[in-house]
């Protein structure tokens, strides 16, 4: 495939693996590199992240706002359908795969892309996510997995990369915790949570208070739905976005939304994740 890709898109976290992408895109593909970032409700993480997709070599870099339409069309309707994965995860990585491939794929198209490319390692779910999610958009986009094809095998050597090309990152070698964050919920891996005897350290979680930290009296909402769907609370009607904001405040005020498991991946191995989902 290489030298006969001109320009490719990249699904952006700007985080360690995504940063470090866009310029191995251009040494090994000789190809120019435009970044697309979903905005799922990250927060602070999507400051500044044109200008760190620019420095990293990108030539251009679209940043989109689909929060309500992630709540609207994949978060609620997964909820209707109580779909819990192993009796414990509530998918919050899993159906925001499909949302950000799609506009990928379209941003492919509109730019006259090639490609597509992604940071996905070749033993998780995300790769499947992202490929089968572009190719029944677009058929004719090539798909590039870094993590599949490069010489790169772990964060750390990902990290000396980064130091090798004055790329900025958030992670360090102390510090090298895999996240994911959403509206809906935060994923973690990595570091010492690859071992499964190693309970999570404190610092670990963001979005929730530790047990003994929380209230020692309940905090009462009502929840008001139409159609399935969560439109409400206390009487009060709310858009998808507000009303996720407040569900996430109060259960992370409470300690709600925890999750530690070791689960299945489609690829046959097994690994370990520690979820926070407060208001889902």
């Amino acid at each position: 495939m290489k030298g006969q890709v001109k320009k490719v898109v990249l699904a952006y976290s700007g985080g360690l693996d995504t940063s470090v992408i866009v310029p191995w895109l251009k040494e090994n593909y000789g190809c120019e590199v435009i970044t697309f970032t979903a905005d799922l409700g990250q927060q602070e993480e999507l400051s500044g992240l044109d200008k760190k997709a620019f420095a990293s070599g990108a030539s251009k870099a679209y940043i989109e706002d689909l929060r309500e339409e992630f709540l609207r069309d994949y978060a609620f309707p997964t909820l209707m359908a109580g779909a819990i994965y192993e009796r414990e995860y509530l998918l919050g990585t899993s159906f925001a795969r499909p949302i950000i491939a799609k506009r990928q794929a379209e941003i492919a198209e509109l730019e006259g892309a090639d490609a597509i490319a992604h940071g996905c390692t070749g033993k998780g779910n995300d790769q499947v996510r992202f490929e089968l999610t572009a190719k029944a958009i677009n058929p004719r986009l090539k798909v590039i997995a870094p993590w599949r094809e490069w010489h790169i095998r772990s964060r750390e050597q990902a990290l000396e990369y980064a130091a090798a090309h004055n790329i900025p990152v958030s992670s360090s070698k102390k510090s090298i915790y895999s996240r994911d964050r959403n509206i809906w919920h935060m994923s973690h891996e990595g570091g010492i949570l690859e071992d499964p005897a190693q309970e999570a350290p404190k610092d670990v979680y963001v979005t929730t208070v530790h047990p003994e930290l929380a209230p020692d009296q309940p905090t009462y909402l009502e929840i008001g739905f139409e159609k399935g769907m969560p439109v409400s609370i206390d009487g009060v009607a709310l858009g998808p976005v507000e009303l996720m904001t407040r569900l996430n405040q109060v259960g992370g005020a409470n300690g709600v939304g925890r999750v530690d498991m070791v689960e299945n991946r489609l690829v046959g191995i097994k690994c370990r994740g520690v979820y926070e989902t407060p208001g889902g």
